[in-house]
């Protein structure tokens, strides 16, 4: 069904056993963020909570937990939307199957925004920011957050709805330096829709008019994280998606959405920042406190019996490894279209998604050769670093499809075949003092890292050992030596001091190893803190690894040298330890989680839900 706001949609979640309510009160701070997360790593339904502490107001979390219930949602138009976005990357199917595409240019059609005259809806009440659920998330969170908002913008020099960025940039609301109920914080990056409106606005002397949407049909949510084809608007794909107009007015000069559940209205004025953060991330760790943009409160509206949707993000998967999946889907080979070649790219959900890529491309620069090497793999390697959202990967390991199908998605199977085939002296590719990922601490600053690519192809060329060489015991320094895969091997060592201690104390790691011989076999070693952690899954290898390392300072390699400006080794060796640098990993708090198991007893509202 096309669902006209966010409770008819949970009602029909839960006549279709997708959805629990939780009666019982439960305290914003912690509290809700542990039920949730408690109930999503068990694959569960999603929670209404009736009765939060310090709020009248009911809030939603895990609606979208899984990619099943994802679908549906959004049963009714997933096909429709889907036929929209094949036709936005090649309209020419339309002009040659007009009758055909009849349907999908009257979803568009349908799909438009509707404004809305009268003012503010008469179910619209005005409420303070101290009113709504104040959800803090993590121990050291800086204060409560909005984490499923969508923040609605307009170009300054083009003003109107069809002209407007609607985003999901997380909302501090109290903490820190806010003045409660008159200030907010928004996380965004300068190149993001929103910024790109505020440089607009600051160059005219002038604050940016913003609108922070919260709830309203789950379309809408939806759209606000959607990377769209050029040219279409995130408020027409929410009305594509949801079946029904998007429907709005101003009031004071602010956009308000009819259909929002809440909307928080203000100003971002030229060069006001406070510090934001700390705030627990997906990549696993804290994202730490710097400045960003302030928003100061105008109005803030409530629809009478509105619900605060909102998720936890942390280490993967969580809700929004879900919502990848169904963006993904729905988009479906648009990357494949957007750089020739490329079969497949992987943003693999484990290692936080930025950090690590798997890529499956076309080799065909060199047939002839009588030694296979990469050579368009490595031009389209150039391409995917510098494309949308994946330009911010730190590892990129790519490879082509031969005599075997390969699956970027089962990881151990795809490392098994790069590094089977990986020639050291050749494979490794670099990029240094280049970006990263705002929120990956493993770097040299803020925004600033580096960058390798693995591109292997061709035959065999080695056995990769499925035991740990004997050899490992006998190295001063190494303890705890682990397998963690064929050809990878775990060892722990001391904690990371310095990197000027560190580089002589790899060197003499790998001079040792490079002196009691080759060994082929085993061409990626993993420095670590924990290598029993590090071992014991396929996840947390990646985790672990691609998450704390910065490639030009934390690789390399036995017997290492340099031929004509390449690096090249014998054997990788990967310095995963934690630096001192780095943001802290997040750690539930011990006493919250046992306090919520209260709610799992007999006769609790989510008795049996953990099996």
């Amino acid at each position: 069904m096309n669902y006209q706001n966010l409770e008819e949609c949970l009602i029909d979640l839960e006549k279709n056993g997708h959805l629990v309510r939780i009666q019982e009160e439960v305290d914003p701070e912690l509290e809700m963020a542990a039920i949730h997360m408690k109930v999503h790593e068990a694959g569960g339904p999603a929670l209404l909570f009736e009765n939060v502490k310090g709020s009248k107001f009911r809030a939603v979390s895990n609606l979208f937990g899984t990619v099943e219930r994802s679908k549906y949602i959004f049963r009714q138009t997933w096909e429709g939307v889907q036929n929209v976005i094949s036709l936005r990357s090649d309209p020419m199917k339309a002009m040659k199957s007009p009758i055909k595409h009849f349907g999908t240019g009257l979803a568009a059609w349908k799909a438009l925004p509707q404004k809305i005259s009268g003012g503010l809806p008469a179910s619209f009440e005005e409420i303070s920011i101290a009113d709504l659920p104040l959800i803090r998330h993590w121990p050291e969170d800086g204060g409560a957050f909005v984490t499923l908002p969508q923040v609605y913008s307009e170009d300054p020099e083009k003003p109107g709805i069809m002209n407007s960025n609607l985003g999901m940039y997380r909302i501090q609301l109290n903490g820190n330096e806010y003045e409660l109920n008159k200030e907010i914080g928004l996380h965004y990056q300068i190149h993001r829709g929103i910024g790109v409106h505020q440089a607009k606005a600051t160059k005219q002397g002038l604050p940016l008019k913003v609108s922070c949407f919260i709830g309203g049909p789950p379309a809408h949510t939806l759209s606000a994280v959607m990377p769209l084809p050029e040219g279409m608007s995130e408020i027409t794909f929410a009305g594509l998606l949801s079946g029904r107009r998007f429907r709005y007015s101003y009031i004071d000069g602010y956009c308000i959405s009819h259909d929002a559940d809440f909307v928080i209205t203000g100003e971002i004025y030229p060069g006001e920042t406070k510090p934001e953060g700390p705030f627990g991330d997906h990549l696993g760790y804290y994202s730490l406190t710097h400045p960003f943009p302030l928003m100061r409160v105008h109005k803030v509206y409530a629809k009478k019996n509105a619900i605060f949707p909102f998720t936890v993000v942390g280490r993967p998967p969580q809700e929004d490894t879900a919502f990848g999946a169904l963006i993904h889907e729905l988009t479906g080979d648009a990357i494949q279209q957007e750089i020739p070649g490329v079969k497949e790219v992987h943003a693999v959900d484990a290692a936080g998604v930025h950090p690590l890529l798997f890529a499956i491309g076309s080799e065909r620069y060199t047939p002839y050769q009588q030694v296979k090497q990469p050579a368009e793999l490595l031009t389209i390697a150039n391409r995917i670093l510098g494309t949308g959202q994946v330009s911010l990967a730190k590892y990129l390991f790519i490879t082509a499809e031969e005599s075997q199908p390969l699956d970027s998605h089962d990881v151990e199977h795809f490392l098994t075949y790069i590094l089977a085939r990986l020639d050291l002296h050749r494979d490794v590719h670099f990029y240094t003092n280049t970006t990263i990922d705002t929120l990956d601490y493993s770097g040299t600053g803020l925004n600033s890292g580096s960058k390798v690519v693995f591109a292997a192809v061709g035959d065999k060329k080695r056995d990769l050992c499925q035991e740990v060489p004997a050899l490992f015991n006998e190295i001063p320094g190494v303890e705890h030596a682990h397998l963690v895969m064929p050809g990878i091997v775990a060892i722990q060592m001391s904690a990371f001091k310095s990197y000027g201690e560190t580089q002589l104390e790899m060197q003499d790691l790998c001079e040792a190893l490079g002196a009691k011989g080759p060994l082929p076999t085993c061409p990626m070693i993993i420095v670590c803190d924990d290598s029993p952690f590090m071992s014991a899954s396929i996840d947390n290898f990646v985790w672990a690894t691609f998450t704390r390392s910065n490639p030009s300072h934390d690789i390399y390699g036995v017997n290492s040298y340099y031929e004509n400006k390449h690096w090249a080794c014998d054997n990788l060796v990967i310095d995963a330890r934690i630096k001192p640098h780095q943001a802290p990993p997040l750690i539930p708090d011990p006493t919250v989680e046992k306090n919520i198991m209260r709610l799992f007893d007999k006769g609790a509202s989510l008795h049996d839900i953990i099996k």
